[in-house]
């Protein structure tokens, strides 16, 4: 089985910086046409105008994915571009922090909709896209598509203060179990990584601000270090590779042994 990616045509939510950055330009180098999607046009636009331009494999789709209708017209643009798709990564989330007795402080619904229901809509929507194509091409046999959803350990590990993100990560990891059961008929695989620290925009801008959390990492992962976003983006080119065909819904954790031990104190990233 092959890790190549060259010929097929990926979506990346939340792809304007961090670790959907790193992810969908890890896909743009094995050889794939990536659709880099997110909230933030102008980061969009700083990131991947000129490339865009050169009519390659890259293209770029500016929007909320909150949104049904831009969901929609975002699989549309990709179809457009490319013809097809055949991946699907749901790197669109959010990290905030709650106050679980302060209901308008919690955050919960908001972490919902965006760790949430923008992945299962558009997992929803593309899954029925790879499922017309394989129709069409005739296609009956093997996998004929990828669905990998971002999450966190923070599903499994109780922090107060992370109420919010915790539900709508282990949600998501629930999502991806259940659709992988109701995708698997129809030949399409869906799984998930939950990472632990991994240096995201966030997290470096945690860090700038209290050079003692990364301390507090490094003391709280068995490997003694935090996750390079590369890392991570060769984390999820094997699950959509098909060295993963016989993969599905699976939980794949990247967090230096870190959900191995029961820290008194864990650090919020």
């Amino acid at each position: 089985m092959s890790f190549s990616l060259s010929g097929k045509t990926a979506i990346v939510t939340g792809s304007a910086a961090g670790i959907g950055l790193a992810i969908a330009r890890h896909f743009l180098a094995k050889g794939a046409n990536v659709m880099f999607a997110d909230v933030d046009e102008a980061r969009l636009d700083n990131e991947c105008a000129e490339e865009a331009r050169a009519e390659g494999a890259l293209r770029f789709f500016g929007g909320d994915l909150r949104e049904k209708l831009t969901t929609a017209n975002l699989l549309s643009a990709t179809i457009d571009a490319f013809d097809r798709v055949d991946i699907l990564v749901n790197g669109s989330r959010k990290m905030q922090t709650s106050e679980a007795l302060n209901p308008d402080a919690d955050v919960v619904e908001l972490m919902w909709q965006q760790n949430l229901m923008t992945s299962l809509r558009l997992s929803q929507m593309t899954a029925k896209r790879m499922i017309l194509q394989a129709e069409k091409a005739g296609d009956t046999e093997g996998v004929i598509g990828s669905i990998i959803n971002l999450s966190s350990i923070a599903a499994h590990r109780t922090q107060p203060e992370l109420l919010g993100y915790s539900i709508s990560c282990a949600a998501v990891e629930q999502m991806t179990r259940s659709l992988a059961v109701a995708l698997a008929p129809k030949r399409i695989r869906v799984n998930a990584v939950s990472f632990g620290s991994v240096m995201s925009d966030s997290l470096q801008r945690a860090l700038k601000e209290n050079p003692d959390h990364r301390i507090a990492i490094t003391a709280a992962t068995p490997l003694g270090r935090i996750a390079a976003a590369d890392e991570l983006a060769e984390t999820v080119q094997y699950l959509a590779s098909d060295a993963s065909s016989f993969m599905t819904g699976q939980i794949v954790t990247l967090d230096g042994g870190r959900s191995l031990i029961d820290a008194a104190a864990p650090p919020a990233y």
